[in-house]
């Protein structure tokens, strides 16, 4: 586990899941229409006119319902593909040593948000070229970006969590004695699952029956579909991040905590010339 990072393997991985994720997000309204029919006949004609006005590949014929080829390769392939990126990862020479097993897959995600970083950068890139050299700008780059931040967003503080590098006050946690400071742990891990579990119960009919299943898009000429991926992306994130949270604090029971000071610490120094490449 404890073994660096930078394979060719961890950077086609992440790129392959973002592709096939990426395709059936895009393409939900056909799993939707396949396996998920809506009862109401004006709803079902809605989600099967954006389905078709979304299609990237039209002119194949569907395997059964309105699934295609690609759109079952996809579906597949996320999580073969989540499974090999969680076993092939390897700790970068920046990131919290203290991970195990359980915390692969919130690393895996990691690598996949740093991909999305580097993709939204590119849409961004070549909006500002069209736009300011080309005066040709385009209608989806906006759209897309805002799509992308908003994942990159919160699948980041999932990796936080697991990093441990969200934002923490120390004054009276480290002049307390170990008991207390465990003490402390439980009930910040608690009132985490806890929020977790009352936005969850309290949201998750509205976000996936009013949002996802109805397939409610921006309004935009691009029109992507921000509210119905990225709400039900909260609930989904919120719950990783208090199941993260627990098993932090399982993992840092016995750990002796870290004392904060405003020495430097030259370790965490020399580690990050490493990582930039100096001596």
């Amino acid at each position: 586990m404890q073994r660096t990072s930078g394979s060719l393997i961890e950077w086609l991985v992440p790129l392959g899941f973002i592709t096939c994720a990426g395709w059936v997000i895009w393409h939900i309204p056909v799993y939707i229409l396949t396996w998920f029919p809506h009862e109401n006949e004006s709803m079902r004609g809605q989600v099967e006119a954006i389905s078709d006005r979304n299609d990237v590949t039209p002119g194949l014929s569907p395997l059964f319902g309105k699934i295609d080829i690609i759109d079952l390769v996809a579906l597949i392939g996320v999580p073969i593909l989540f499974v090999i990126g969680c076993r092939t990862v390897r700790r970068a020479a920046m990131e919290f040593e203290g991970w195990h097993a359980v915390d692969r897959a919130a690393v895996f995600i990691g690598r996949v948000t740093m991909m999305m970083i580097i993709l939204m950068t590119g849409v961004m890139l070549y909006e500002v070229f069209l736009r300011y050299v080309l005066e040709r700008p385009t209608l989806w780059a906006n759209e897309l970006s805002l799509w992308l931040a908003g994942f990159i967003f919160l699948m980041a503080g999932f990796y936080a969590m697991q990093q441990r590098s969200h934002i923490r006050i120390f004054l009276l946690y480290d002049v307390v004695p170990r008991w207390m400071q465990r003490l402390f742990d439980c009930i910040s891990t608690l009132l985490i699952v806890l929020f977790a579990f009352f936005l969850v119960y309290g949201s998750y009919k509205q976000v996936f029956e009013n949002k996802l299943y109805k397939w409610e898009t921006f309004g935009t000429a691009f029109d992507p579909p921000i509210p119905a991926t990225l709400q039900p992306m909260i609930l989904i994130v919120i719950t990783l991040v208090a199941i993260q949270a627990v098993l932090n604090l399982v993992s840092d029971w016995n750990v002796e905590p870290e004392i904060h000071d405003d020495t430097p610490d030259e370790e965490e120094i020399e580690a990050l010339k490493r990582a930039v490449g100096q001596d």
